[in-house]
Formats: C-alpha cells, structure tokens, sequence
C-alpha cells in the first residue's frame, strides 16, 4: 500500500472538490468546551487540500497546515493562501517544523492512521501549549442507513482494488487510549450528511484511491455502473450519503 505522501498523487482536484468537508459547528464546539478561544493557533496535521482548515479558518482562528503531500499542499495553498490567518509548511506529523509550544490545538482528521503513534506523540508534546490538548476526527459513513448507502458500501467492496486495507473507520479504543494518555477522553458525533448530484457522485468515487483510475482497464466499466447506481436511487437529482464526524479529543500532557 502506498503511504500518504504519494497515495493520491493523481487525484488531488477531484479529491478537493468532492470530498465532504467538516462540520461548520466544530470550531463553536471546541470554544464551549474551552478549548480554544479568540486567539488560538491551531495546526492541522495531515491537513490535505486544506479542508479540514476550514471550520478554523472562518471563525478567524491561524491555521499551520502540515501536509507532507506536494500535491495536496498545492490544493490547499490556491485555495487559502490569499487568507493571512492560513500557513503551510511542508512537514509530518514526526516532524512538523513549527516552534516549540507555538501553537494551541493539534487536529488531525482522517491523517491518523499515517502517522508514526509514538514520534508524532513526542511531536505534538513539543509543539503544543499546555495541556497539550489534540483532537482526532473521521468522516464516516454510515453504510447501511438507507438502500443506497447499502448499495454504494456494495459497490466499493466490489470495485475496490485494496479497499478493505483502508476502508474508513476509527483506531481502536486501545490504540487511542496508547496515544491520548488513560486519562478520559471526549468523544462526539455530529451529523455530516453529503449530497451529490451525478457529476458529485462520479467524483466522490474517482477521490477514491483504492478505486480503479483514469487508464485502469476496469475505469469505464466503472464509471458506467457509478451511473446506473445513481439512477436507481436518486431523488429530484440527487443522491445523499449518510455520514458523521466523529471527533476523539484529549490532552497528551495527562498520558
């Protein structure tokens, strides 16, 4: 499997513009937990096409986006690098290259599985503020909501090349308790449904790095039933996955 730096090289437009982004309410949640507040600097890890800098970015909070992908850092620097608030560096999670104690708040969402857990534990525990507080998030999907979430899990299990070896889903309760620390750790989840009209869903597939690309000899074949999948359910054009953010959140300082 390929690893993060190279795994979406030749589908990073489709990728920024048919991925769902993160709930508008993330950064309001966050302050009411007392979180962040007016001033925080938040660095998003693994921070892509720059998505999931967004929910930060327009609430006026300063976003160091770390994204080790050429191509996914390019995405994000056309689309936010007009903003003041918005910097991108082209670090890891082991290896970030901000200051030490510079920032307020590490999130990481849908990166987590890249990194190294205990090198990028000492990283975060380097760059953060007391008490070191991260939040780890996934979009996922809810397959077997309705018939066409059953149908579209189907379709990916059967036109998936490695799909089951990156199939979306949290770490283990085990996993996050060994990089958060024992002490508890906050868990929410917020609604994030994504409709698509057929160009969306056609798209949101093709984002899709485990699914056959643009030259795979099984692309078109492909393509044709991404329409006829759509047909059979679609609703005055469109079509909804339903989806969540799940969101983990604690503080490296209480491990």
């Amino acid at each position: 499997m390929q690893d993060s730096r190279e795994r979406f090289g030749d589908r990073v437009e489709v990728y920024r513009r048919h991925r769902p982004g993160w709930p508008a309410m993330l950064a309001g949640l966050l302050r009411e937990q007392g979180v962040l507040r007016e001033l925080s600097v938040v660095a998003d890890i693994g921070s892509g096409t720059g998505l999931s800098c967004r929910p930060f970015l327009l609430v006026g909070h300063e976003v160091r986006a770390v994204e080790p992908n050429a191509g996914m850092r390019h995405a994000a620097e056309s689309l936010l690098g007009s903003r003041p608030s918005f910097r991108s560096l082209p670090g890891s999670a082991e290896a970030t290259g901000l200051a030490d104690h510079s920032v307020d708040l590490v999130v990481a969402g849908q990166a987590f599985h890249w990194f190294d857990l205990e090198a990028s534990r000492k990283e975060f525990q380097r760059i953060l503020k007391p008490p070191a507080p991260v939040l780890l998030m996934w979009n996922l999907r809810d397959t077997t909501s309705t018939p066409f979430d059953r149908d579209y899990e189907l379709f990916l299990e059967h036109w998936g090349i490695d799909y089951g070896a990156v199939r979306e889903h949290h770490p283990t309760d085990d996993v996050l308790r060994d990089f958060m620390g024992r002490q508890r750790i906050l868990r929410y989840r917020l609604p994030n449904p994504q409709a698509l009209n057929r160009e969306g869903l056609k798209g949101r597939l093709a984002s899709a790095s485990y699914l056959p690309g643009p030259g795979h000899p099984q692309h078109a074949s492909m393509q044709d039933a991404a329409g006829q999948l759509f047909d059979a359910h679609q609703q005055s054009g469109l079509v909804t996955l339903s989806q969540h953010c799940e969101l983990f959140l604690g503080n490296l300082n209480d491990f």
